[in-house]
């Protein structure tokens, strides 16, 4: 497997990341200087690299860059000269497609094919935001008082960010560019176990004129990197994407440094099957909801709620069409769903389907998979009432919970019973039904006769264990900007309601 190791440096190279797993801070790659961390081959499974956990001094130094280049980035540069330097950056982005798309699935186990669709989406998000630089203002408040009353969005200063393993490259470009369209300084800490691609994102944006020190990455672990950012004077707000546990450690940190966070967690997200709907569509709907990315993707339709009166034909659809799913090496054109992202998931997805059987689930799925690599094969769970384990608890695999339901009203009712909020959807031929669920079911995002449709432009969160606040869309510059209100006497006697002169 060394071709792998091999494909591994070469690809670094291209993108000017040396032959080492570092930091960028300030505009330099740097080791750290802390623990040693291991880059997994999720599917080869073999070590790729090794490197040093980055740790609190050289967080501190990122912190401390970013809040110096964004000084300059929001008072040197105009609005509109921000918007230009992203849209070269969208445009250095797609010249380097292929050797991103690649490293992505080398590192993170997903299919090439998903990357490059991925990849594609961090071009269109830089481009989206960069639209909006010279667009985000204030408005003039008619107060009755007789003052000229308006207000500013002004930048927060440093930011700092939290991206996950299951999507590298798409989360980091979709915290960044709202963040530096509304002129903030960035400090962003990718999953340990996937760092490339995001230092990659940055040392691009930086050659197409981003400037170095405006967003800097930190390869490191949580508690010890992560914390010493958090805690840092120069970060104004904490944002998170990743599993509701670590979430909560995330929300107090911050919360005990004052700092406000944003988070975008986990789902158990209901995908809600009626009786009129066009039932090859739902089955074709269903498998894309849960397989596709091996289940790793939070908004995942791991909940299949059926009628009752065609439970048993829709579930043996998606059965069958199992075994024609192709499973395979990452890199290899052809494959549709990589392994899981590395052993610890791997064991819980395992785990809660052998969890499942116990409880007396029925498990279906297929009977073959790769020789190598982390591999769950789709599977399809029945016969659990939606108080069992796997239908409550993120599974974050290629795993549905089929559960029936009799009628409308049920049907809501066990797609909110849950501790979740974030997304959900509905096949029906009844516009009503469709409009009546699509409002009755807690969601962030719903979808209508459809799965997984989601745009920069279009606002991104959830509620309860999915988290608070919104990552994309309009709804992101209000994350990122904080209003000044501002108040002009502009009569000829100051409207002083009690003072006095000496």
């Amino acid at each position: 497997m060394s071709d792998r190791k091999d494909l591994l440096l070469s690809l670094m190279r291209d993108l000017g990341l040396g032959t080492e797993v570092q930091s960028l801070v300030g505009g330099q790659l740097r080791d750290g200087a802390g623990d040693a961390v291991v880059l997994e081959d999720p599917y080869a499974q073999i070590e790729l690299a090794r490197y040093a956990d980055c740790g609190a001094a050289l967080a501190a130094a990122a912190c401390d860059a970013a809040a110096e280049a964004q000084k300059a980035w929001a008072g040197g540069y105009s609005a509109a000269a921000r918007g230009d330097v992203m849209q070269d950056i969208a445009r250095a982005v797609q010249d380097h497609h292929e050797t991103l798309a690649r490293l992505e699935a080398l590192v993170a186990g997903k299919p090439v094919r998903d990357c490059r669709v991925e990849v594609a989406k961090v071009a269109e998000m830089f481009r989206y935001y960069a639209g909006w630089a010279d667009k985000l203002h204030g408005e003039v408040i008619p107060v009755p008082s007789g003052h000229l009353n308006y207000t500013l969005r002004e930048p927060l200063g440093v930011v700092f960010q939290i991206t996950p393993w299951n999507a590298p490259i798409f989360t980091a470009g979709w915290q960044i560019a709202p963040a530096i369209a509304t002129g903030n300084g960035v400090v962003i800490k990718p999953s340990e176990l996937t760092p490339l691609t995001t230092v990659a994102l940055v040392k691009i944006a930086e050659d197409a004129g981003l400037p170095k020190g405006l967003v800097n990455v930190l390869c490191g672990l949580g508690p010890t990197t992560g914390q010493a950012a958090i805690e840092h004077d120069a970060v104004r707000k904490v944002i998170f994407v990743g599993s509701p546990e670590t979430g909560r450690r995330v929300a107090v940190a911050a919360a005990q440094s004052l700092k406000p966070a944003v988070l975008e967690l986990g789902g158990k997200s209901a995908n809600i099957v009626f009786g009129d709907a066009n039932l090859k569509h739902a089955a074709l709907g269903a498998q894309a909801a849960i397989f596709s990315g091996a289940g790793q993707s939070c908004v995942a339709g791991s909940r299949l709620l059926v009628h009752q009166s065609v439970h048993a034909e829709l579930t043996d659809m998606i059965a069958a069409g199992m075994d024609g799913i192709r499973l395979g090496d990452p890199l290899d054109e052809a494959t549709e769903v990589g392994p899981i992202s590395n052993g610890r998931q791997f064991a819980h997805v395992t785990g809660m389907i052998r969890g499942a059987r116990d409880e007396g689930g029925i498990v279906r799925t297929r009977d073959t998979t790769p020789d190598t690599g982390y591999f769950v094969p789709p599977t399809l769970l029945s016969g659990l009432g939606n108080h069992a384990a796997a239908a409550q608890t993120e599974i974050f695999g290629p795993v549905a919970t089929a559960i029936a339901f009799a009628d409308e009203e049920e049907a809501i009712a066990i797609a909110n019973d849950t501790m979740f909020g974030l997304a959900g959807a509905v096949w029906t031929s009844d516009v009503g039904c469709a409009h009546r669920v699509s409002s009755a079911v807690r969601a962030g995002t719903f979808w209508i006769n459809s799965y997984k449709a989601i745009h920069v432009s279009s606002p991104f969160g959830g509620s309860l264990n999915s988290g608070f606040g919104r990552s994309s869309g309009s709804d992101a510059l209000m994350e990122y900007t904080s209003p000044k209100s501002v108040w002009l006497d502009s009569g000829k006697t100051p409207k002083i309601a009690f003072g006095y002169v000496s």
